[in-house]
């Protein structure tokens, strides 16, 4: 059992020490434990929905969505011997595709939301060159299929593996291998039709 300290006071978690699949079963009969499975969990799954739709509101809403959706759904997991996680951004990858079809426009992060690790030693010429190739990077990136965005935000952003991110996109190894190999194949050769 840990302790953890809120505001000031020590409480204790008892599930704090809980593998993932061990939380998910206490999580079908104690609040608790699913609130620990939140707090594991929230900011990736916040992290994942932003850097997929660009904007703060609907990550937001989507990551909400997605906690009440695995909160319903904690009956139907299953231990298979992969990781929770891979279920978990399943259920993300699944959330997405059915609210991109329910979208008729596309956002993008707005240039001023994107920040360039140590910019104050820089100058502003360079941070406005460097966050222009970023966001055209991003925009290549937007033009991909589903598929290949997710597979690119899980292995860089995220740094799953490849096991993993087949999990996700119902895939083999193998088949995750391939499409990463095309993913870049595609994204070096739009890059080079844009004169990079």
């Amino acid at each position: 059992m840990t302790r953890r300290r809120q505001n000031g006071y020590s409480t204790t978690q008892p599930y704090a020490d809980l593998s993932d699949n061990e939380l998910i079963v206490q999580a079908r009969r104690d609040p608790e434990a699913f609130g620990e499975l939140y707090e594991r969990y929230v900011d990736r799954i916040y992290a994942y929905f932003y850097y997929r739709t660009g904007n703060h509101e609907d990550a937001e809403e989507l990551t909400a969505r997605f906690f009440h959706r695995v909160l319903e759904r904690l009956h139907l997991y299953e231990d298979r011997g992969v990781p929770v996680a891979a279920w978990l951004y399943r259920v993300a990858h699944n959330m997405l595709a059915n609210w991109r079809r329910d979208q008729a426009r596309r956002t993008e992060v707005p240039l001023e939301a994107v920040r360039i690790n140590g910019e104050m030693n820089v100058q502003p010429e360079e941070i406005v060159v460097t966050r222009e190739a970023q966001e055209a990077v991003m925009d290549l990136i937007r033009e991909l299929p589903e598929d290949r965005q997710t597979l690119l935000y899980m292995k860089f952003v995220l740094g799953a593996t490849n096991a993993e991110i087949g999990q996700v996109l119902g895939r083999t190894e193998g088949a995750v291998k391939s499409l990463y190999h095309r993913t870049l194949v595609t994204l070096r050769r739009k890059m080079r039709q844009r004169g990079w």
